[in-house]
């Protein structure tokens, strides 16, 4: 596996460091008046989901890990295992539904998703970038009411509320980001 300087470290790394798998979620890079250089890294355990401040300096290595991405699709929830099927060798792998957190609503019947694998074993998955959702309960629309602004709220047809621009009416089908959980277009 590739070394890497600790100020190399860019969020969405995964490194093997203390025996254990960890991807980078926040990096600041720290330049402090008296001393050197560093690197204040927060990293998540990919198997166990404990979270670690570890404080990388330039001079320090760290091994970086790749992992494979496979596509993979949804198939059903099974007593809070996800169930995937491989598109390719049609194999199947069950992952926790807490992996997703609150994006697990965007989930839907056979939709892609990518898997991330290290040496056979599942670890991490990720949605699509955007989802089209319909919205099943909002306020009516209200003529002439075009501030820049202004937003009200939305239920979808998978229970999540987001807020949606005054032209958006009940029965219409949107386009939300899935990384902010935000309207992101008509559909």
């Amino acid at each position: 596996m590739p070394k890497i300087n600790g100020n190399e470290i860019k969020p969405g790394n995964v490194l093997d460091h203390d025996g254990g798998l960890w991807a980078a979620i926040k990096v600041d890079h720290v330049k402090p008046g008296k001393g050197g250089a560093f690197a204040q890294v927060e990293l998540k355990n990919l198997r166990t989901g404990t979270k670690l401040n570890e404080r990388f300096r330039s001079a320090d290595k760290v091994e970086k890990v790749r992992l494979e991405q496979k596509d993979q699709q949804f198939l059903y929830e099974n007593d809070g295992m996800l169930v995937f099927m491989d598109t390719e060798t049609f194999e199947q792998i069950e992952l926790p539904s807490d992996l997703l957190g609150d994006r697990r609503p965007f989930l839907q019947d056979g939709m892609q998703i990518v898997v991330e694998f290290y040496d056979d074993e599942a670890l991490n998955a990720s949605l699509p970038a955007k989802v089209v959702c319909q919205i099943v309960e909002t306020e009516p629309v209200v003529k002439g009411q075009t501030a820049a602004n202004s937003f009200k709220p939305a239920i979808l047809d998978n229970g999540v509320k987001v807020m949606v621009p005054p032209f958006i009416s009940q029965d219409e089908a949107i386009v939300v980001n899935t990384e902010t959980m935000e309207y992101s277009e008509r559909a």
